[in-house]
């Protein structure tokens, strides 16, 4: 729901096959609407669920990071009338960047909210413990950046991000990703047998079971658990990193990934992205998000309308699969 899917979209080949973190389905559900056969991921099966059913049609369910956005933005509109629903609605409603600079120094950023946001962020009580090693110092003052920076380059009017952050509705022009989609996407046929149900253990040391509800439950001798939907997404449940591992080297044409380094010890990375290296063809792009002011793993920045995102970057090449040096090459 905080992934802006342009940043995929501007970097990846068309109707490629990619891999995703499931989270809560937004960006799965904009790369499969976009042609993309996506495979989604998530280590929580809770998580992978809940991503399903949403775009199964299923209400966006209030979580822990809702409810504390919703406190933050009563909080604010008790010290500043510029954070107040109606008056943050008309700051939204802007197209002019001129315009949105002027309002947000004027009446959003200023003395009270610093003071708050100050307050709020001298506690590791909002995030998980492993997630808040990994922010900045004086997250509070990285955030006002972020907003700032985000606020002044792109149109409000526009930007779901800005409106679901802020003010905790969808952007009136621009139509929910999840319930814009349903019908938009590639319809993946299954074989069926006269019984609804066609089991198969194929070379692959997979099982896999076709049901007559267009969906493909399969589980491999890798100990990842995998259902095709209708939807024409494949949802796996599993460690990304056991995931890449474990289908054939080169089998995906592009991958991104969220906050997935945030949090894990330095070494996770170092897996990471050997697991990368198997799973993702050689050039294939790799997009990556971090929390942090700067991505852990080398790359170019990509256009992003979020405001939470300290770096989003198309990550280099060489990053992942390393030229290897001629020996005949004078100097190599």
């Amino acid at each position: 729901m905080y992934e802006d899917p342009g940043a995929e979209l501007s970097v990846f080949p068309a109707g490629g096959r990619v891999l995703a973190i499931a989270s809560a389905g937004d960006t799965a559900a904009a790369l499969a609407r976009a042609g993309h056969r996506v495979t989604a991921v998530d280590i929580s099966a809770t998580q992978l669920a809940y991503a399903q059913a949403r775009l199964a049609g299923a209400p966006t369910a209030t979580g822990t990071a809702e409810r504390l956005q919703a406190v933050a933005r009563r909080a604010a509109g008790a010290v500043l009338p510029g954070w107040r629903p109606a008056a943050m609605t008309t700051f939204l409603r802007l197209h002019d960047l001129d315009a949105q600079r002027e309002h947000w120094h004027r009446h959003l950023d200023r003395p009270r909210l610093a003071a708050l946001m100050r307050l709020a962020f001298a506690s590791a009580g909002l995030v998980r413990r492993d997630l808040w090693r990994s922010l900045p110092p004086r997250m509070d003052l990285v955030l006002r950046r972020r907003l700032a920076t985000g606020l002044t380059t792109h149109p409000n009017a526009t930007n779901p991000w800005a409106w679901r952050l802020l003010l905790g509705r969808d952007c009136p022009a621009v139509p929910d990703p999840i319930r814009a989609a349903g019908r938009d996407y590639p319809a993946v046929p299954d074989p069926i047998r006269a019984d609804g149900v066609t089991w198969a253990h194929d070379a692959d040391g997979v099982t896999r079971a076709h049901g007559d509800d267009g969906v493909t439950l399969a589980h491999g001798d890798d100990g990842v658990a995998w259902a095709h939907g209708a939807d024409g997404i494949t949802w796996a449940h599993g460690d990304v990193v056991e995931h890449l591992r474990s289908v054939p080297r080169g089998w995906y044409d592009a991958a991104t990934l969220s906050n997935v380094l945030d949090g894990p010890p330095p070494a996770f990375a170092a897996e990471l992205r050997a697991a990368l290296s198997h799973g993702v063809r050689p050039g294939g792009p790799v997009v990556l998000r971090t929390f942090g002011n700067t991505p852990p793993l080398p790359g170019d920045p990509l256009p992003d309308r979020s405001l939470l995102w300290g770096a989003v970057v198309h990550l280099h090449p060489r990053t992942l699969h390393p030229r290897t040096p001629n020996p005949l090459t004078p100097g190599a």
